[in-house]
Protein backbone atom coordinates (compact mmCIF):
# COMPACT_ATOMS: atom_id res chain seq x y z
CA UNK A 1 0.00 0.00 0.00
CA UNK A 2 1.26 3.10 -0.88
CA UNK A 3 2.15 5.83 1.91
CA UNK A 4 0.41 9.01 2.31
CA UNK A 5 1.41 11.97 -0.25
CA UNK A 6 4.47 13.93 0.86
CA UNK A 7 5.32 17.46 -0.16
CA UNK A 8 9.34 16.34 -0.14
CA UNK A 9 10.99 13.65 -0.89
CA UNK A 10 15.05 14.07 -0.02
CA UNK A 11 17.07 11.18 -1.06
CA UNK A 12 20.38 11.19 0.81
CA UNK A 13 21.16 11.21 4.50
CA UNK A 14 24.16 12.96 4.05
CA UNK A 15 25.22 16.53 5.43
CA UNK A 16 23.18 18.25 2.37
CA UNK A 17 19.97 16.09 2.65
CA UNK A 18 20.25 16.98 6.29
CA UNK A 19 20.03 20.37 6.28
CA UNK A 20 17.66 20.77 3.58
CA UNK A 21 15.49 18.56 5.96
CA UNK A 22 16.35 20.96 8.56
CA UNK A 23 14.91 23.83 5.99
CA UNK A 24 11.66 22.02 5.30
CA UNK A 25 10.63 21.12 8.69
CA UNK A 26 10.96 25.07 9.94
CA UNK A 27 8.45 25.61 6.91
CA UNK A 28 6.19 23.31 7.99
CA UNK A 29 6.47 20.98 5.12
CA UNK A 30 5.67 17.30 4.69
CA UNK A 31 8.76 15.34 3.97
CA UNK A 32 11.30 12.56 4.72
CA UNK A 33 15.29 12.33 4.47
CA UNK A 34 16.03 8.61 2.90
CA UNK A 35 19.21 7.05 3.75
CA UNK A 36 20.71 4.25 2.14
CA UNK A 37 23.03 3.74 4.76
CA UNK A 38 22.08 1.76 8.11
CA UNK A 39 24.52 3.79 10.34
CA UNK A 40 26.63 6.56 10.28
CA UNK A 41 29.87 6.88 8.13
CA UNK A 42 32.80 6.96 10.65
CA UNK A 43 35.43 8.32 8.13
CA UNK A 44 36.26 11.94 9.17
CA UNK A 45 36.12 13.10 5.29
CA UNK A 46 35.39 16.80 4.62
CA UNK A 47 36.64 19.22 7.84
CA UNK A 48 35.76 22.94 6.51
CA UNK A 49 32.42 25.03 6.94
CA UNK A 50 33.16 28.31 5.02
CA UNK A 51 30.77 31.54 6.34
CA UNK A 52 28.14 31.37 4.18
CA UNK A 53 27.28 28.11 5.47
CA UNK A 54 27.25 29.30 9.15
CA UNK A 55 25.14 32.21 8.31
CA UNK A 56 22.91 29.66 6.45
CA UNK A 57 22.72 27.13 9.17
CA UNK A 58 21.42 29.92 11.53
CA UNK A 59 17.88 30.09 10.00
CA UNK A 60 17.39 26.63 11.63
CA UNK A 61 20.04 27.06 14.78
CA UNK A 62 22.81 24.80 13.49
CA UNK A 63 25.38 27.60 13.92
CA UNK A 64 25.87 27.49 17.36
CA UNK A 65 25.72 23.66 18.09
CA UNK A 66 28.47 23.92 15.43
CA UNK A 67 30.96 26.71 16.76
CA UNK A 68 30.67 24.45 19.83
CA UNK A 69 31.87 21.62 18.28
CA UNK A 70 34.53 22.40 15.80
CA UNK A 71 37.60 24.69 15.37
CA UNK A 72 38.19 27.99 13.59
CA UNK A 73 40.85 27.93 11.31
CA UNK A 74 41.78 31.36 11.48
CA UNK A 75 44.51 32.39 8.88
CA UNK A 76 47.13 30.19 6.68
CA UNK A 77 50.61 30.45 6.23
CA UNK A 78 52.17 28.99 2.88
CA UNK A 79 55.83 28.04 3.09
CA UNK A 80 58.25 27.52 0.13
CA UNK A 81 61.48 25.54 -0.34
CA UNK A 82 63.45 28.00 1.92
CA UNK A 83 60.70 29.40 3.97
CA UNK A 84 58.15 31.73 4.86
CA UNK A 85 56.16 33.31 1.60
CA UNK A 86 54.02 35.02 3.80
CA UNK A 87 50.34 34.41 5.57
CA UNK A 88 46.27 34.58 4.35
CA UNK A 89 44.12 36.17 7.11
CA UNK A 90 40.15 35.60 7.05
CA UNK A 91 39.42 38.43 9.03
CA UNK A 92 38.45 40.29 6.30
CA UNK A 93 36.17 37.54 4.45
CA UNK A 94 33.60 37.72 7.15
CA UNK A 95 32.94 40.19 10.20
CA UNK A 96 31.05 37.33 11.74
CA UNK A 97 32.67 34.31 10.95
CA UNK A 98 36.37 35.45 10.04
CA UNK A 99 37.40 31.75 9.81
CA UNK A 100 37.07 28.70 8.33
CA UNK A 101 35.29 26.05 10.90
CA UNK A 102 37.40 22.60 10.92
CA UNK A 103 34.84 19.79 12.03
CA UNK A 104 35.18 16.16 10.67
CA UNK A 105 32.03 15.40 8.76
CA UNK A 106 30.86 12.36 10.96
CA UNK A 107 30.52 14.84 14.01
CA UNK A 108 29.07 17.59 11.36
CA UNK A 109 26.55 15.18 10.08
CA UNK A 110 25.93 14.13 13.97
CA UNK A 111 25.26 17.37 14.75
CA UNK A 112 22.78 17.95 11.55
CA UNK A 113 21.15 14.88 12.67
CA UNK A 114 20.34 15.72 16.17
CA UNK A 115 18.72 19.23 15.12
CA UNK A 116 16.27 17.27 12.51
CA UNK A 117 15.12 14.89 15.12
CA UNK A 118 14.42 18.06 17.09
CA UNK A 119 12.58 19.63 14.37
CA UNK A 120 10.58 16.48 12.30
CA UNK A 121 10.96 13.71 14.47
CA UNK A 122 10.82 10.87 12.85
CA UNK A 123 11.62 12.32 9.46
CA UNK A 124 14.88 10.49 9.00
CA UNK A 125 14.94 7.09 7.58
CA UNK A 126 18.13 4.73 7.11
CA UNK A 127 18.56 1.70 5.53
CA UNK A 128 16.22 2.73 2.45
CA UNK A 129 17.52 2.02 -1.18
CA UNK A 130 15.77 3.93 -4.10
CA UNK A 131 15.22 1.96 -6.87
CA UNK A 132 13.02 3.47 -9.12
CA UNK A 133 10.78 7.41 -9.80
CA UNK A 134 8.09 7.83 -12.16
CA UNK A 135 6.48 11.38 -12.70
CA UNK A 136 2.74 11.57 -13.10
CA UNK A 137 1.06 14.93 -13.52
CA UNK A 138 0.80 16.47 -10.08
CA UNK A 139 3.51 14.25 -8.05
CA UNK A 140 6.48 11.29 -7.99
CA UNK A 141 6.17 7.78 -7.17
CA UNK A 142 9.33 6.53 -5.61
CA UNK A 143 9.62 2.68 -5.61
CA UNK A 144 12.26 1.58 -2.60
CA UNK A 145 13.22 -1.22 -0.17
CA UNK A 146 13.50 -0.09 3.38
CA UNK A 147 16.21 -2.98 5.10
CA UNK A 148 14.58 -5.60 2.70
CA UNK A 149 11.15 -4.83 2.42
CA UNK A 150 9.35 -3.04 -0.09
CA UNK A 151 8.54 0.54 0.05
CA UNK A 152 5.97 2.65 -1.76
CA UNK A 153 6.08 6.32 -1.59
CA UNK A 154 4.58 9.41 -3.13
CA UNK A 155 5.71 12.96 -2.92
CA UNK A 156 4.88 16.50 -4.79
CA UNK A 157 8.97 16.76 -5.59
CA UNK A 158 11.73 14.61 -5.10
CA UNK A 159 14.97 16.11 -4.46
CA UNK A 160 18.25 14.39 -5.35
CA UNK A 161 21.02 14.72 -2.36
CA UNK A 162 22.72 11.33 -2.78
CA UNK A 163 26.04 12.32 -4.05
CA UNK A 164 27.93 11.00 -6.94
CA UNK A 165 26.80 8.32 -7.73
CA UNK A 166 23.40 9.37 -7.42
CA UNK A 167 20.64 6.92 -7.92
CA UNK A 168 17.87 9.85 -8.64
CA UNK A 169 20.29 11.06 -11.21
CA UNK A 170 20.22 7.98 -13.19
CA UNK A 171 16.86 7.40 -12.41
CA UNK A 172 16.19 10.55 -14.43
CA UNK A 173 19.01 9.42 -17.25
CA UNK A 174 20.83 12.27 -16.95
CA UNK A 175 23.88 12.26 -18.36
CA UNK A 176 27.08 13.57 -15.98
CA UNK A 177 29.74 14.28 -18.27
CA UNK A 178 33.75 15.03 -16.62
CA UNK A 179 36.66 13.65 -16.01
CA UNK A 180 39.51 12.03 -13.58
CA UNK A 181 42.66 14.59 -12.70
CA UNK A 182 46.14 13.16 -13.37
CA UNK A 183 46.42 14.11 -9.26
CA UNK A 184 46.85 11.98 -6.65
CA UNK A 185 46.85 12.35 -2.74
CA UNK A 186 47.31 10.66 0.36
CA UNK A 187 46.30 12.19 3.53
CA UNK A 188 46.11 11.14 7.62
CA UNK A 189 44.79 12.93 10.84
CA UNK A 190 46.82 12.77 13.45
CA UNK A 191 47.56 14.59 17.00
CA UNK A 192 48.86 17.82 16.41
CA UNK A 193 52.26 17.84 17.06
CA UNK A 194 53.55 21.42 15.50
CA UNK A 195 53.44 24.98 17.32
CA UNK A 196 50.61 25.92 14.25
CA UNK A 197 47.98 26.03 16.56
CA UNK A 198 44.48 27.23 14.52
CA UNK A 199 46.97 28.14 11.72
CA UNK A 200 46.49 26.10 8.07
CA UNK A 201 50.11 25.36 6.18
CA UNK A 202 50.36 25.34 3.04
CA UNK A 203 53.80 24.12 2.20
CA UNK A 204 54.97 24.47 -1.72
CA UNK A 205 57.94 22.59 -3.03
CA UNK A 206 59.01 21.12 -6.19
CA UNK A 207 57.81 17.43 -4.79
CA UNK A 208 54.22 18.50 -4.79
CA UNK A 209 52.30 20.10 -2.26
CA UNK A 210 51.83 19.43 1.34
CA UNK A 211 48.72 21.02 3.42
CA UNK A 212 47.57 20.67 7.15
CA UNK A 213 44.80 22.08 8.99
CA UNK A 214 43.84 22.01 12.83
CA UNK A 215 41.69 19.90 13.83
CA UNK A 216 39.39 19.85 17.35
CA UNK A 217 40.79 17.77 20.06
CA UNK A 218 44.51 18.64 19.37
CA UNK A 219 44.39 17.20 16.11
CA UNK A 220 45.52 17.91 12.24
CA UNK A 221 45.42 16.85 9.34
CA UNK A 222 47.69 16.42 6.66
CA UNK A 223 47.87 15.82 2.85
CA UNK A 224 50.24 15.25 0.34
CA UNK A 225 50.40 15.22 -3.35
CA UNK A 226 52.25 12.35 -4.34
CA UNK A 227 52.54 12.92 -8.11
CA UNK A 228 50.73 10.73 -10.59
CA UNK A 229 50.81 7.61 -8.12
CA UNK A 230 47.99 7.06 -5.87
CA UNK A 231 49.28 5.01 -3.17
CA UNK A 232 46.31 3.09 -2.19
CA UNK A 233 48.50 0.48 -0.49
CA UNK A 234 50.37 3.32 1.68
CA UNK A 235 51.51 3.03 5.23
CA UNK A 236 51.26 6.16 7.71
CA UNK A 237 55.15 5.78 8.03
CA UNK A 238 55.04 6.52 4.37
CA UNK A 239 52.73 9.56 4.63
CA UNK A 240 55.00 11.12 7.38
CA UNK A 241 58.19 10.13 5.85
CA UNK A 242 56.92 12.20 2.62
CA UNK A 243 55.74 15.11 5.20
CA UNK A 244 58.96 14.99 6.88
CA UNK A 245 61.25 15.07 3.87
CA UNK A 246 59.20 17.96 2.40
CA UNK A 247 58.56 20.10 5.38
CA UNK A 248 60.60 19.33 8.05
CA UNK A 249 58.03 18.66 10.59
CA UNK A 250 57.78 14.98 12.49
CA UNK A 251 54.39 13.60 12.60
CA UNK A 252 53.98 10.91 14.60
CA UNK A 253 52.82 7.58 12.21
CA UNK A 254 52.00 5.59 15.32
CA UNK A 255 49.63 7.44 16.29
CA UNK A 256 47.31 7.55 13.05
CA UNK A 257 43.88 8.19 13.13
CA UNK A 258 42.80 7.70 9.71
CA UNK A 259 44.76 7.29 6.54
CA UNK A 260 43.19 7.41 3.08
CA UNK A 261 44.43 8.24 -0.83
CA UNK A 262 41.99 9.57 -3.10
CA UNK A 263 41.49 10.80 -6.76
CA UNK A 264 40.28 13.49 -7.74
CA UNK A 265 37.40 14.74 -10.40
CA UNK A 266 34.79 17.18 -11.31
CA UNK A 267 31.60 16.23 -13.00
CA UNK A 268 28.54 18.45 -13.63
CA UNK A 269 25.04 17.28 -14.65
CA UNK A 270 23.44 19.33 -17.58
CA UNK A 271 20.36 20.00 -15.61
CA UNK A 272 19.68 20.74 -12.01
CA UNK A 273 15.59 20.42 -12.20
CA UNK A 274 13.65 17.64 -14.29
CA UNK A 275 10.19 18.08 -13.80
CA UNK A 276 9.57 17.49 -9.85
CA UNK A 277 12.92 15.93 -9.19
CA UNK A 278 16.47 18.54 -8.23
CA UNK A 279 19.50 17.47 -7.88
CA UNK A 280 21.77 19.29 -5.44
CA UNK A 281 25.23 18.89 -3.94
CA UNK A 282 27.79 16.56 -5.46
CA UNK A 283 24.62 14.46 -7.05
CA UNK A 284 24.94 17.61 -9.31
CA UNK A 285 28.09 18.88 -9.82
CA UNK A 286 31.59 17.35 -8.07
CA UNK A 287 34.44 19.81 -7.23
CA UNK A 288 37.83 18.79 -6.04
CA UNK A 289 38.30 18.68 -2.47
CA UNK A 290 41.02 20.48 -2.69
CA UNK A 291 40.01 23.85 -1.05
CA UNK A 292 37.31 22.19 0.77
CA UNK A 293 34.51 23.44 -1.13
CA UNK A 294 32.30 20.68 -2.22
CA UNK A 295 30.10 19.84 0.90
CA UNK A 296 29.14 23.77 1.43
CA UNK A 297 28.02 24.25 -2.20
CA UNK A 298 25.93 21.58 -1.60
CA UNK A 299 24.70 23.41 1.73
CA UNK A 300 24.23 26.24 -0.42
CA UNK A 301 22.10 24.87 -3.13
CA UNK A 302 19.79 23.51 -0.07
CA UNK A 303 19.40 26.97 0.98
CA UNK A 304 18.63 28.68 -2.11
CA UNK A 305 16.29 25.44 -2.82
CA UNK A 306 13.78 25.70 0.32
CA UNK A 307 11.97 28.98 -0.24
CA UNK A 308 11.41 27.58 -4.23
CA UNK A 309 9.67 24.22 -2.40
CA UNK A 310 7.50 26.55 -0.42
CA UNK A 311 6.86 29.04 -3.00
CA UNK A 312 6.00 26.03 -5.54
CA UNK A 313 4.10 24.20 -3.35
CA UNK A 314 1.91 27.46 -2.15
CA UNK A 315 1.08 27.98 -5.29
CA UNK A 316 3.34 30.94 -6.47
CA UNK A 317 5.23 30.50 -9.89
CA UNK A 318 8.92 29.46 -9.06
CA UNK A 319 12.07 30.17 -11.81
CA UNK A 320 13.19 27.06 -11.75
CA UNK A 321 15.99 27.69 -14.72
CA UNK A 322 16.74 30.94 -12.63
CA UNK A 323 17.63 28.70 -9.82
CA UNK A 324 19.42 26.35 -11.90
CA UNK A 325 21.72 28.94 -13.21
CA UNK A 326 23.02 30.79 -10.46
CA UNK A 327 23.49 26.96 -8.86
CA UNK A 328 25.77 25.67 -11.75
CA UNK A 329 27.26 28.87 -12.59
CA UNK A 330 28.49 28.72 -9.02
CA UNK A 331 29.80 25.31 -9.20
CA UNK A 332 31.51 26.24 -12.82
CA UNK A 333 33.59 28.96 -10.40
CA UNK A 334 34.41 26.36 -7.60
CA UNK A 335 35.39 24.16 -10.40
CA UNK A 336 37.67 26.65 -12.07
CA UNK A 337 38.98 27.92 -8.32
CA UNK A 338 39.80 24.32 -7.42
CA UNK A 339 41.49 23.48 -10.60
CA UNK A 340 44.03 26.38 -10.00
CA UNK A 341 44.60 25.19 -6.14
CA UNK A 342 45.89 21.80 -7.58
CA UNK A 343 47.85 23.42 -10.21
CA UNK A 344 49.53 25.61 -7.88
CA UNK A 345 50.46 22.56 -5.91
CA UNK A 346 51.54 20.05 -8.34
CA UNK A 347 55.04 19.16 -8.56
CA UNK A 348 57.62 21.44 -10.41
CA UNK A 349 61.17 21.68 -11.68
CA UNK A 350 63.54 24.18 -10.08
CA UNK A 351 62.46 26.97 -12.15
CA UNK A 352 58.89 26.60 -12.25
CA UNK A 353 59.08 26.44 -8.50
CA UNK A 354 61.18 29.82 -8.26
CA UNK A 355 58.26 31.58 -10.50
CA UNK A 356 55.63 30.31 -8.54
CA UNK A 357 57.09 31.29 -5.41
CA UNK A 358 57.72 34.63 -6.70
CA UNK A 359 54.35 34.62 -7.70
CA UNK A 360 52.96 33.62 -4.49
CA UNK A 361 54.50 36.19 -2.66
CA UNK A 362 54.97 39.12 -4.41
CA UNK A 363 51.43 38.89 -5.92
CA UNK A 364 48.79 37.03 -4.28
CA UNK A 365 49.67 37.63 -0.85
CA UNK A 366 50.18 41.05 -1.11
CA UNK A 367 48.42 43.64 1.04
CA UNK A 368 46.39 44.78 -2.35
CA UNK A 369 45.31 40.85 -3.21
CA UNK A 370 45.12 38.73 0.51
CA UNK A 371 41.33 40.42 0.96
CA UNK A 372 40.59 39.34 -2.53
CA UNK A 373 42.21 35.47 -2.03
CA UNK A 374 40.45 35.34 1.43
CA UNK A 375 37.04 35.88 0.19
CA UNK A 376 37.87 33.25 -2.22
CA UNK A 377 39.38 30.44 -0.11
CA UNK A 378 36.39 31.23 2.01
CA UNK A 379 33.63 31.28 -0.57
CA UNK A 380 32.53 34.82 -0.05
CA UNK A 381 31.78 34.57 -4.19
CA UNK A 382 29.38 32.29 -3.72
Amino acid sequence: MAEPMLDVLIVGGGPVGLFLGCLLAKRGLSFRVLERRGSPGQHSRAIGIHPPALEAFREVGLTEPLLAEGLPITRGMVMGENGPLGELGFGTASAEFPFILSLPQRDTEAVLRRRLAGLAPGAFCAGVDVLKLREVADCIHVTACENGRPLELRARYVIGADGWRSRVRKALGLSFPGHLYPDKYLMGDFPDTTPLGQTALVSLTGDGVVESFPLPGQGRRWVVHTGEQLWGNSSAQELTAMIEERTGLHVPAAECRMLSAFEVRRHRAPRMVCGRAVLIGDAAHVVSPIGGQGMNLGWLDAAALAPLLQGSLEGRRVDWPRFERRRLRSAAIATRQAELNMAAGRPAGARAQRWRERLIEKVLLSPTAEPLLAKAFTMRWL
